[in-house]
Parts: structure tokens; C-alpha cells; sequence
């Protein structure tokens, strides 16, 4: 049974209330989800406003560019995301500051023990733990805050490939574009405040079709490209739509087009993501695999540091450590794959297989 809570708990009501009109009402069921959300808008609306205006009014201190963490969905993007978080130089956006963006400086403080019970134990697509310290992406947020996300067609499944085109293939008019670019400026500087003005490290899977948005906001960023097996990635990427989609919708669906939207938008994600960073320096983008990676963690930490010129590696690796210890007992998912979907997988995504010379 989902949550009573659900992330639009965050909004505010401009937005939810244009969110549901654009895409339809909630099914009966979902009703006490909807109305839940709503009180709880309006019930911060005067503080969220109050924090609006304080903060446009207060001096902005420059802002370090961030980290970005790329790849697509089930390719270890979390993974790396909560290990470098590990480390006391870098900033992320927390679990409360996803559920209430707009408050992040206010009364998100105030409401931490009740926040922190509302969390789920894990993340309901594997067992990753979320605990009131783990590193969140900005999709939620941004799609709590009316920025076009694919996040709002798991709410909306109804609109779930409208949605999911218009973010991931970005398939969107040039105000909405706009919306997305100060919203998620916005996001970041209030982020870098509560986080104490540090280097931000950001991870967002469809970011990897983002990066020429994102240099003309934050010139100096860096990125890091983390892909893995496809055959893995397609299972894991398509478990991950079918099992949110129960815990977020919040209206009734059928079949949904997960499969083929899955197979179509791999590979453009990494076409762009390919054509985005071909001028760029190394010390601006590097790229791992995920096997490396999880066969030899500080090795493989120690070369994006000293490539992408991080802080001092050496300070950070007893935090890496400490944090890698504690997932021995880790079980990752397991799936199986049929003739007729390994078909399908090497027709849509052959050539980035060969590039990276993986089989079955």
C-alpha cells in the first residue's frame, strides 16, 4: 500500500492545483493522497512564501560549480552518488530538502523528527537504504516545484509517455525549458546554503541528455559518466518504472509503453551525452564503468579525483571505506532475460555494446 505521503506533499498549491487540471483528477482511492496534499500546501504556503522573499532579498554568495553524476537509470549512478557523497568536501540535496524544496531553510528544520518518520526504509526499487542523510537527486524536487519531469507521469500515468518525452527526450516548448533552467538554478543555491556553501554533488540519470542546459548554467561543472552492462541495465531500468509506478501513481493505468521508451531512450541519452561533452576537457568530464568500480572502489575513486582535479583524495578515502564496509552484506536484485528481450535489447542498443564490449 503507498504512502499517505506522497512528494507533492512539498508543492505548493499554483502548482499542484495547475498539475491536476493539466493532467486529469486522481482516482477515487487516490483522493485522501490529493487532499493530504493539498492541506499541507496550504498550510505552508505563508512560510514558503516568507523564505521565498528572504532569500531573493538576501546577498548571493558565489556558488561552486557543481558534480555531476550521469548515466542512465540502474547503471550505478546511485551507487557512485552515495559513496563520493561520502566525502566532508562535497554538498547534496538531502531526503527532506527532495520532500519540501520550497522550505529547505525554514520550516524543513523545525519539522525534521516528523519528516524523518515519513521516510521509507528503503527505495522501494532495490534495497538501498534511505536514511535522513542520504543523497538525493533533483528530480523530485524540481517536479515538486512544476519543473517538467517524467517524475509527474508516474503521478500522472495517465500522461506517462507525454511526460516522459517531454523531459527525457526533451520534447518541450522553450518557456518550459526556461522554467527548468531557473528552477533548478534556484534549487541548487538554496542547497548550497543548507549544505554550508561546498561544492554540490548532483545525480540525475536524465541529466545525461542535459549537459549542454547545464554548462550554460555552471560553466566550470564536472561531470561523470558511469554506464554499465546494457543487458543488466534494460531488466533493472524497466523493474524500476514498473515498481515505482504503484507507490507514486495516483491514477489508475493499464500498459504502459515502459519497455519500448526504455529501449528508444537509452541510446539517445548517450548520443547527447556524447555530442555534449566531446569539447570538453578531461579535468571537466571523466567516464567509468560500473564493474570496474565495484570491483576496486578506491582505485577507481583515486583516478576521477586526480583527473577531474576533486579535493584531496586522501582526506576523504577513510570515509569511503567506512561507508563501502558497511554494504558487504549488500543483495543486489536479480533478473532473468528471454531470447525475444535480448533480441530486442541488441537491435536498439548494439552499438553501445560493442563500444564498451560487453555480452550477454
Amino acid at each position: 500500500m503507498a504512502s499517505l505521503f506522497h512528494p507533492l506533499c512539498g508543492s505548493n498549491p499554483p502548482t499542484l492545483l495547475r498539475l491536476l487540471l493539466q493532467n486529469g483528477l486522481p482516482a477515487a482511492n487516490r483522493c485522501p493522497q490529493v487532499a493530504l496534499a493539498l492541506a499541507v500546501s496550504l498550510a505552508r504556503w505563508p512560510f514558503s512564501t516568507a523564505e521565498q522573499v528572504a532569500f531573493a532579498l538576501a546577498p548571493q554568495q558565489p556558488m561552486p560549480d557543481p558534480v555531476f553524476i550521469l548515466g542512465y537509470w540502474r547503471s550505478g549512478t546511485t551507487h557512485l552518488h552515495n559513496v563520493m557523497a561520502q566525502c566532508p568536501a562535497f554538498g547534496y540535496i538531502t531526503p527532506l530538502a527532495t520532500g519540501m524544496p520550497w522550505d529547505i531553510l525554514g520550516i524543513v528544520r523545525s519539522l525534521e523528527p516528523l519528516l524523518e518518520q515519513a521516510l521509507p526504509q528503503d527505495r522501494y526499487v532495490d534495497n538501498v537504504a534511505v536514511t535522513p542523510t542520504s543523497p538525493q537527486e533533483d528530480s523530485i524536487p524540481l517536479a515538486t516545484m512544476g519543473a517538467a519531469s517524467y517524475y509527474h507521469g508516474m503521478y500522472f500515468p495517465r500522461q506517462f509517455e507525454t511526460h516522459f518525452r517531454r523531459d527525457v527526450f526533451g520534447e518541450v516548448e522553450e518557456a518550459d525549458v526556461e522554467r527548468w533552467k531557473r528552477l533548478h538554478r534556484h534549487l541548487l543555491r538554496k542547497v548550497s546554503v543548507h549544505q554550508g556553501h561546498c561544492p554540490l554533488l548532483i545525480k540525475n540519470p536524465v541529466y545525461t541528455g542535459y549537459i549542454r542546459h547545464l554548462r550554460e548554467l555552471w560553466p566550470g561543472a564536472k561531470f561523470i559518466h558511469i554506464y554499465r552492462n546494457p543487458y543488466r541495465v534494460f531488466v533493472s531500468a524497466r523493474h524500476y518504472f514498473t515498481r515505482l509506478l504503484p507507490e507514486l501513481a495516483l491514477q489508475d493505468y493499464g500498459d504502459l509503453p515502459i519497455e519500448s521508451l526504455v529501449l528508444e531512450s537509452y541510446p539517445f541519452l548517450l548520443d547527447a551525452l556524447k555530442t555534449d561533452t566531446a569539447d570538453l576537457p578531461p579535468n571537466q568530464f571523466a567516464e567509468l564503468s560500473f564493474e570496474d568500480f565495484q570491483s576496486d572502489p578506491p582505485g577507481e575513486l583515486k583516478t576521477l579525483f586526480e583527473q577531474l582535479e576533486l579535493p584531496d583524495f586522501e582526506a576523504a578515502r577513510p570515509y569511503f571505506e567506512t561507508y563501502l564496509a558497511g554494504l558487504e552484506d549488500y543483495q543486489q536484485n536479480q533478473y532473468s532475460l528471454d531470447a525475444e528481450t535480448v533480441n530486442a535489447i541488441e537491435n536498439a542498443w548494439f552499438p553501445y555494446i560493442q563500444r564498451w564490449d560487453y555480452s550477454l
